[in-house]
């Protein structure tokens, strides 16, 4: 038999697949499965126990849901309960019972007072005269104090405009009629002669008054007297001192 008659009657070659297949299936058998097989089954595992966390996690989230939920429950309970006891009248509450019984513990003392209220018959009127003295003395005391006060006197500082009639006249004597006005509590100050315009000057007088004893319109009728020298009078500034 020649060798191409041979090869011709040889089948291996037709089915390598299938001894490659067998041959891989041998050496799983005695060395274990491959590393495919080994990655598929860790995946697998990795799986279950992610699957497994998952579960207990939700579990774990279920009972902190049950643990808040009583927590409100107790405290819409609690803030029942304090709203009720706001409601609640003082005398019915609890918190009460002190300041119930604490007029049994005061009578005695109070029983005693009165008992030596009643003993005391002739010390009351005693003391209300003694307490009379005094307060009078302490009244004549500070009436003779306020007696020896100066009073306080008010006073005003006064600015006057006095016009003349027109520039020739005489402004050094209208000055002097202005200040030969004397008055009790009447003062007068510093002067100026203040330009109004075409050649006439107005005298600018500043004097201090007692408000009780001279006024404006006195000095302004004393001063628009002098017809000679003044044609009116009007206040520039009034100040309280």
């Amino acid at each position: 038999m020649s060798g191409v008659q041979y090869l011709a009657q040889e089948r291996i070659w037709f089915d390598k697949s299938r001894y490659d297949e067998a041959e891989r299936r041998f050496y799983e058998g005695v060395n274990g499965p491959s590393h495919a097989s080994q990655t598929t089954m860790y995946a697998a595992g990795d799986q279950d126990e992610l699957v497994t966390r998952m579960r207990g996690l939700e579990l774990e989230n279920q009972s902190l849901q049950n643990v808040v939920q009583d927590l409100r429950s107790a405290l819409f309970n609690l803030e029942s309960r304090v709203a009720l006891l706001e409601r609640t009248p003082a005398a019915a509450s609890p918190f009460q019972t002190n300041s119930v019984q604490q007029p049994k513990v005061r009578a005695p003392v109070e029983e005693e007072e009165e008992e030596d209220d009643d003993l005391d018959l002739f010390g009351s009127d005693e003391e209300d005269e003694e307490a009379e003295r005094i307060r009078e003395e302490r009244l004549k005391a500070y009436a003779e104090k306020k007696a020896k006060k100066p009073a306080l006197i008010a006073k005003s500082s006064i600015l006057l405009d006095v016009k003349p009639w027109d520039d020739e006249t005489d402004m050094v004597k209208l000055e002097e009629c202005v200040r030969s006005v004397q008055a009790d509590g009447l003062l007068w100050g510093s002067s100026k002669l203040v330009p109004v315009g075409y050649g006439i000057k107005k005298l600018q007088i500043q004097c201090v008054v007692e408000d009780d004893k001279v006024g404006t319109d006195m000095l302004e009728e004393e001063i628009t007297k002098f017809e000679d020298y003044v044609q009116s009078v009007d206040v520039a500034a009034f100040n309280k001192i």
